[in-house]
């Protein structure tokens, strides 16, 4: 990435003197010296790694009456417009335990994965839950039990006793999901008591459905369903070909995605809104493609006002002109950090002094996002990369400056 080169200017006074004006990264250096023994505070720009889309500049731009292919096109440029409807599976990272625990429901069937073969599941005033167990002293088999009164009973899979794989709930519209800690979730598609490989007895719990299904549970805890539907379209559109994207390179394993913000956060029927599902609706099957396949559609809440390279010929550097709006809070921001939050961090300092920015990006004020950059204290120094600075001490981006 290109670096921050310092510039010199000079300005011609009526006597014909000319006077250097101080590089930026003196006036930098004296601020950072200035500022810091006892309390570091910096101004940033934008929220997020800024790569690809900036969903505050979806929303900045549709304002401007931009439609959502002509966002995509501009956060995404050189993508065209492709089609997925694929299943995909998503992983519960809320249900942490060995077994699904569902709610009894009308419709509810249990699917053996072993074979495909679907069991409907009796109903009764006296069940109240269902489950899939690993089969004691069995890796790979599955027992199915309902819950009443009395406590937990088996189901005897008619033909067969257990199931002779992993075990999947179904049912013709949400199920409630019963976690560990008591209270539920309720979900689209399936609900597949997963084992993470070949003979093992550990369980996940894995929500198997439609991208369009998926997508409802995304796109409300991405985006406020208050915005332009031009925006919440673009995040819809973005958020299944990421989605698409991540599934083609994960096809082989037992979940495509997780349902947390270190892939895009999913919380089923309960994300739900009727703007959100519309934008979902309104774009169903939509991704954009390169060269023929999905394309890595990264995005993030703000830019700042320049996008970051992402490393691919569509997610390059450029200035951003719609992320600056009047209800984006985070285009500039200010932290503070005290000294011995530094200190604690990077103990090998001793008593920290300054922060020195060695390397910056080049794009935008300052020379934009902070690439490496050295803590300095009274027994010391280290190097660390901006990125590992921002997540330290939980800054909005890795674009910032000390003030």
């Amino acid at each position: 990435m290109p670096r921050l080169t310092a510039l010199f200017v000079a300005v011609l006074l009526p006597a014909a003197v000319l006077i250097a004006t101080p590089s930026s990264e003196a006036v930098d250096q004296r601020a950072e010296e200035s500022a810091a023994a006892r309390t570091l505070t910096l101004r940033g720009h934008g929220y997020g790694h800024g790569i690809g889309m900036s969903q505050h500049g979806a929303q900045g731009a549709a304002i401007r009456g931009k439609s959502y292919r002509e966002i995509l096109r501009f956060y995404y440029p050189g993508t065209k417009m492709g089609s997925a409807t694929r299943r995909i599976r998503v992983l519960i990272t809320a249900d942490w335990g060995h077994n699904v625990v569902v709610k009894d429901r009308k419709g509810l069937r249990v699917r053996d994965t072993a074979d495909d073969r679907v069991f409907a599941l009796p109903r009764s005033r006296a069940i109240n839950r269902w489950r899939i167990k690993p089969a004691r002293g069995h890796r790979s088999v599955s027992v199915v039990q309902f819950h009443n009164d009395s406590g937990w009973h088996r189901w005897r899979v008619p033909r067969r006793g257990p199931l002779r794989g992993a075990g999947q709930f179904e049912a013709p519209g949400p199920m409630a999901l019963v976690l560990p800690s008591g209270s539920t979730a309720r979900y689209r598609g399936a609900l597949r008591a997963a084992y993470p490989s070949g003979g093992s007895s550990d369980r996940a719990t894995v929500n198997v459905l439609r991208m369009n299904k998926y997508l409802l549970g995304v796109i409300a805890d991405e985006m406020p369903a208050s915005w332009r539907q031009a925006a919440l379209r673009s995040q819809a559109v973005a958020a299944r070909t990421y989605a698409s994207y991540i599934r083609r390179a994960n096809r082989g394993d037992y979940y495509h995605i997780c349902d947390t913000t270190s892939c895009q956060v999913y919380n089923g029927v309960s994300a739900e809104t009727s703007a959100s599902n519309r934008a979902v609706y309104k774009t169903s099957g939509q991704i954009r493609v390169f060269g023929g396949r999905p394309a890595l559609t990264m995005f993030s809440a703000s830019s700042g006002g320049w996008t970051a390279n992402g490393g691919l010929p569509y997610l390059r550097a450029k200035r951003d002109p719609y992320d600056k709006w009047s209800g984006n809070t985070v285009h500039t921001w200010t932290a503070r950090i005290s000294g011995s939050r530094i200190s604690s961090a990077y103990p090998s300092i001793g008593r920290f002094h300054r922060i020195r920015v060695l390397d910056r990006d080049g794009h935008g004020q300052w020379g934009g996002r902070v690439e490496r950059l050295r803590v300095i204290g009274s027994s010391g120094s280290v190097r660390v990369s901006g990125v590992d600075f921002r997540f330290t001490f939980g800054l909005r981006s890795n674009w910032f400056k000390v003030v």
